[in-house]
């Protein structure tokens, strides 16, 4: 089954991918959890992501969304490949917010992948994936089919700051993320004409 799963994932060119246990995690809504998570993550375009200056460019709010859609899709194959096996799977859409404020939807798809060992968070508060950095956009599908649990990766950031510095928001510093100032700034940015969303991108380009 974990063969059909990595197949289906390969042909739709998904390149970042791995599997973890959700035991412990938190999970928000309507939704029950299941014991095992599919963790996978589309690479964001460098060109795209490098027309973004200290506010979300018009062609990178395009991209995320189609991105954003993308890995719905996949998730939705997936789905059926477990449901039609006898397994039971739930798609989590890879951005439907629930609280905006506190900026978490029905769980976190970025401790689904640190627990795959695709990455590891950042100062950001994003995932980092060793070769991909912080350019990854990630979706998960629940299931009760048996998987195996990833090797978590260390804090790999090192001695860089860049998110810190490159912040609109300063809303990242070394003890943390506050939530509060970037919200505020993501309120800011969907009042731009043609942006509509609470995007930003800042964070993921100074990561590159």
């Amino acid at each position: 089954m974990i063969r059909k799963i990595e197949e289906l994932l390969k042909r739709s060119g998904i390149p970042v991918f791995g599997y973890a246990k959700t035991e412990g995690i938190k999970i928000y809504g309507e939704i029950e959890p299941l014991p095992f998570a599919i963790s996978f993550g589309m690479v964001l375009s460098r060109s795209i992501l490098m027309t973004i200056t200290d506010r979300p460019s018009l062609i990178y709010k395009h991209h995320y969304r189609t991105v954003n859609n993308y890995l719905d899709q996949v998730g939705l194959r997936l789905t059926e490949l477990l449901e039609v096996s006898g397994y039971q799977a739930l798609p989590i859409p890879a951005s439907q917010i629930i609280d905006w404020e506190n900026q978490f939807g029905h769980l976190s798809h970025r401790e689904i992948a640190r627990r795959a060992g695709l990455g590891w968070i950042g100062r950001s508060g994003l995932l980092i994936h060793p070769k991909y950095r912080a350019a990854v956009r990630f979706a998960t599908v629940l299931t009760d089919l048996e998987l195996p649990g990833g090797k978590e990766l260390p804090f790999g950031c090192g001695d860089c700051f860049r998110c810190l510095e490159a912040c609109p928001a300063q809303a990242i510093t070394e003890d943390g993320v506050d939530l509060r100032k970037c919200y505020q700034k993501l309120r800011e940015f969907a009042k731009i004409r043609g942006i509509g969303q609470y995007i930003c991108g800042v964070c993921i380009k100074a990561c590159l």
